[in-house]
């Protein structure tokens, strides 16, 4: 599961007082924040909403990469001299998107130890994320991989709460972060809401009990 970020650094707050040349834009659901091969030229930060990160390959095929909620930071690939974006960049619901030029976030970086904690922090986790998500890919099932994909989705061990909603999502989209079709997503979550994994009232809401499936050899 998702590293928690450390410490009870406000970056939101900070980022608002800084007096940091930023630009907040608001993006509809569906709406492409940034495409693969465009200028990497901002750190981008979610206010709120969600965004979705994905990659498209020379034979056309898309593969999600991430799914990101408020308090994330993504696009960092610029401070590392990276010229283009190696993804796109959509906004999953209606969503409020603070950019940073990437020269102002290296100053930011060197200057405010704080901020700088909360950054690296983000990094570590994220990079714990991918481990994961490589071992997910080569050694589970897509039924198991469908199943840690919605417990990431609902937060899972972000709170206590025994059952979670998940923001709006279709399926194209989780067969796309599973590695396999939507038919067989379609079979998976028919499963998962038979016995009583999932529940479609009022929204998809995960329980607890998908786990079992994930922890299930």
């Amino acid at each position: 599961m998702k590293a928690k970020l450390k410490g009870t650094f406000n970056a939101q707050a900070f980022l608002d007082s800084a007096g940091i040349a930023r630009r907040i834009v608001e993006y509809r659901r569906a709406e492409v924040i940034f495409t693969q091969g465009d200028p990497c030229e901002h750190v981008l930060y979610i206010q709120k909403g969600g965004v979705k990160l994905s990659v498209l390959s020379k034979a056309g095929r898309e593969a999600v990469v991430a799914m990101l909620s408020p308090g994330e930071f993504f696009g960092e690939g610029c401070l590392a001299g990276q010229p283009v974006r190696m993804g796109t960049a959509t906004a999953t619901t209606d969503s409020t998107i603070l950019l940073v030029d990437k020269d102002q976030m290296v100053r930011l970086l060197h200057s405010q130890h704080a901020l700088s904690d909360r950054f690296i922090a983000h990094m570590l986790a994220r990079n714990i994320r991918i481990e994961e998500d490589l071992i997910d890919q080569l050694f589970n099932s897509s039924e198991k991989r469908l199943a840690r994909a919605l417990l990431l989705l609902a937060r899972y061990g972000k709170h206590d709460k025994p059952v979670r909603a998940v923001p709006p999502i279709s399926q194209e989209t989780l067969a796309e972060m599973v590695g396999t079709t939507r038919s067989r997503v379609n079979v998976f979550m028919k499963k998962f809401q038979r016995l009583g994994f999932i529940d479609y009232t009022d929204g998809l809401k995960v329980n607890n009990s998908l786990l079992t499936v994930v922890l299930h050899d």
